[in-house]
């Protein structure tokens, strides 16, 4: 059978040989830096890409924010989002989109989110790329799902201090993978995102998949809404 006619973890190709599985484990090995700690039998499935290359830029990642995305020309259309972001500087951070938070998680699209200063520079053809953070901020909807084992009551800090700091970010969002309507490969020309503003907006589609969500992450959205009900609300330029 040929790679064109088979599947693997949501996309078309074959599984990975051997030598692929050899290579993701050899660099799984050296970022956690613990060849020190290695068997002699492990050293064999360091490769010499995975041992010499350096991956700074992922290592910068710093957090995991999950949220829903709408399509822009389709608002009944949504996608649960899996953002892996890295700050440039303190006014411009990026982010990485996963579908799902595993290993073999397939890229769908990226989104840059910058300081209402930088965004209040832009043109006003510009500015309707981009959309505001307030509504997912505030309805609960925008988490930072907890690693394994930490104490909820902490994790809970940290995620309101993260949520201060996104609120009054600006977000422009593209997908190229439209896994939603099932494709195995990320198809035609990238799709242009934006955020919830309102509640209603993604119809019972939405609705199911964000129960689910919080299921999944065992979270509360409600409990969350009230939570930060004390984060102060910025004004939302009327071009957002």
């Amino acid at each position: 059978m040929s790679s064109t006619e088979q599947e693997t973890n949501g996309a078309t190709g074959a599984p990975l040989t051997a030598r692929s599985q050899a290579l993701e484990t050899g660099a799984a090995m050296v970022q956690v830096r613990c060849s020190k700690d290695l068997f002699p039998w492990q050293y064999s499935l360091l490769s010499p890409a995975s041992a010499a290359q350096n991956f700074a830029p992922v290592k910068q990642i710093c957090a995991h924010l999950n949220a829903f995305h709408i399509y822009a020309n389709d608002p009944n259309r949504c996608v649960e989002s899996n953002h892996y972001c890295t700050h440039l500087n303190e006014d411009v951070r990026q982010c990485i989109i996963y579908d799902a938070p595993g290993s073999n998680a397939r890229i769908i699209g990226v989104e840059y989110m910058i300081s209402p200063a930088l965004y209040n520079s832009l043109d006003a053809s510009e500015r309707k790329l981009w959309h505001s953070h307030v509504y997912e901020v505030k309805s609960g909807m925008l988490i930072m799902p907890s690693p394994s084992r930490m104490p909820n009551a902490a994790w809970e800090v940290a995620e309101t201090k993260e949520m201060e700091d996104v609120i009054g970010l600006y977000g422009k969002t593209y997908h190229f993978w439209q896994v939603d309507r099932g494709d195995k490969l990320p198809l035609g020309e990238p799709e242009l995102m934006v955020s919830l503003t309102q509640d209603g907006q993604g119809g019972d589609e939405l609705k199911k998949m964000w129960r689910e969500r919080d299921e999944k992450f065992g979270v509360s959205t409600e409990a969350k809404k009230e939570k930060r009900q004390e984060i102060e609300e910025p004004e939302v330029h009327a071009g957002a």
